[in-house]
């Protein structure tokens, strides 16, 4: 880490309201040369909101931003970059149809390379290598790349346009343990360079693994940063949601219910052998793999997205549920998407709408809706979910990820479903809100519902599933009970034994 007396970044009682709520309130940090800070918090805490104000989307209300010793005013974009700041988006802003090298100069129409192609790739190449990117070729669409891979690039871009402060926005969420790697690597080797890094994330173990110091945030407040030697899990989490967090996951169910779902011998697309898998009432079934392994490819096709080519999908022994989403439904199959902004939620609509879209048939008639029934119903699901049933009436889109990831998974509670499908149950949520989303699928699958869970993050799958199965390039490689795992193991298995020894 470079030693500096002057700080890269200081942000000095920065404080934001939107009418009568506080998003920030006083908030004070330093950011130093070559280091990497972590910023942690619940989703509410104010860290977007930080986010928005550094990157010049947001101005605040008071407070001071210094860079460098001078002040500055970051009141648009241009102002931001010009700055020396540059955010990498947890969603991609890459366009699919360009090549890598065009995506990375993209918006920089003046300079020279840009009408000089090969000196273009040139370029590309060079910041590609550090990114860990070097054996990339520059020409190839940016389409064709894996996940990671977008990432890597998505942090390439901002190296482009040479910004000494670069902002981390949950770049892993959407990628595996095994790709995740890659991203902290990445971000290593550019705080070696003397680039100052804030690292937002809610994956606690990645702080411990590169960051230097740690700022968290609490209600639009944040606290002095601490060394993360000085820290542990517990400790941090503690901080984080201000109370101890004694079970992340709640106690593994019973099992030995009746078989509610049952594969045999089913083929869809992205496998690569036909699956054989019971799930029994009262059960949580993890599945994972990295991205691409096929596990995914199975929640599509057990939810009716997927059309099964060969082989046998049975719900409480009958045939044929499978044959596409709305049958699906209708033999109680329930679906969460692991993208919840795209096709999880209505975002600008109501919290109550939300809950009852599944189920309006039950409080309709004619086409118009019986508003009381509809918010009794809605109002029972709240309780049960824990969410704040006085919010009913608000924007789901206006709420916490987490508050909208319970309502993505409370609605399905309407119809009675006897199968629950879940993917990625927790991505972009806090520590907190994962714990209540946990509690919540294990109340569901002791009501006697068999709960699927579909989940790249293996100490999550270890953590909340009854029984685990392992995929690899479109194969279901080992299924056992999670107290059978260690997470040694499971790592060990999802990268397959043949590429950890390599």
């Amino acid at each position: 880490m470079e030693d500096t007396h002057t700080p890269r970044l200081s942000v000095r009682g920065v404080t934001k309201t939107y009418g009568a709520f506080t998003a920030l309130n006083e908030v004070s940090f330093e950011l130093r040369g070559g280091e990497i800070m972590a910023l942690l918090g619940e989703n509410g805490a104010g860290k977007s909101t930080l986010v928005k104000i550094l990157s010049g989307l947001v101005a605040p209300d008071a407070g001071e931003i210094v860079i460098d010793g001078e002040a500055v005013d970051l009141d648009t974009v241009a102002a931001s970059q010009a700055a020396g700041i540059a955010v990498v988006q947890q969603e991609y802003s890459t366009v699919p149809t360009m090549s890598v090298a065009d995506n990375l100069f993209l918006g920089q129409a003046a300079a020279p390379w840009i009408r000089r192609p090969r000196r273009l790739v040139r370029e590309a190449r060079e910041i590609l290598a550090r990114v860990g990117l070097e054996h990339l070729d520059p020409r190839v669409e940016v389409a064709t790349l894996s996940v990671a891979e977008m990432q890597l690039v998505e942090i390439a871009r901002v190296l482009a346009r040479d910004a000494r402060i670069l902002i981390f926005d949950e770049p892993t969420a959407a990628l595996s343990d095994a790709e995740v790697g890659r991203v902290l690597d990445a971000a290593r080797r550019l705080a070696g360079e003397g680039r100052s890094i804030i690292y937002v994330t809610h994956r606690l173990g990645e702080v411990f693994e590169i960051a230097d110091r740690v700022t968290i945030f609490r209600n639009g407040t944040s606290e002095p940063p601490y060394d993360v030697d000085d820290l542990d899990v517990d400790t941090v989490v503690a901080k984080m949601i201000g109370r101890e967090l004694a079970h992340l996951y709640p106690d593994r169910g019973t099992g030995g219910g009746q078989v509610v779902l049952e594969a045999r011998k089913l083929v869809a697309p992205g496998f690569r052998a036909p699956l054989d898998m019971v799930v029994r009432a009262g059960e949580i079934h993890g599945l994972t793999g990295q991205v691409g392994s096929g596990a995914s490819a199975v929640i599509e096709a057990l939810a009716g997205l997927a059309p099964v080519l060969d082989g046998e999908l049975r719900i409480d022994g009958s045939a044929g549920a499978a044959r596409s989403r709305r049958a699906g439904i209708r033999a109680g199959v329930a679906y969460c998407s692991p993208d919840r902004k795209r096709d999880g939620i209505f975002a600008q609509s109501s919290v109550r709408h939300n809950l009852s879209s599944p189920w309006l048939s039950s409080v309709s008639r004619s086409g118009f809706i019986k508003r009381a029934q509809e918010t009794r119903s809605a109002s029972a699901v709240a309780d049960a979910f824990a969410l704040d049933a006085g919010r009913l009436d608000r924007t789901l889109g206006s709420l916490s990820g987490g508050n909208q990831q319970k309502v993505a998974v409370g609605k399905w509670s309407g119809i009675r479903p006897r199968v629950l499908l879940v993917e990625e149950p927790t991505r972009g949520v806090d520590v907190g809100a994962r714990a209540d989303i946990y509690a919540t699928l294990r109340r569901i699958a002791e009501s006697g519902v068999a709960v699927v869970v579909c989940s790249s993050d293996t100490n999550e799958v270890l953590g909340l599933s009854d029984t685990v199965t392992t995929f690899y390039r479109g194969v279901a490689t080992h299924s056992r009970p999670a107290a059978a795992w260690t997470e040694h193991e499971l790592v060990r298995e999802v990268l397959h034994r043949e590429e950890v020894s390599a």
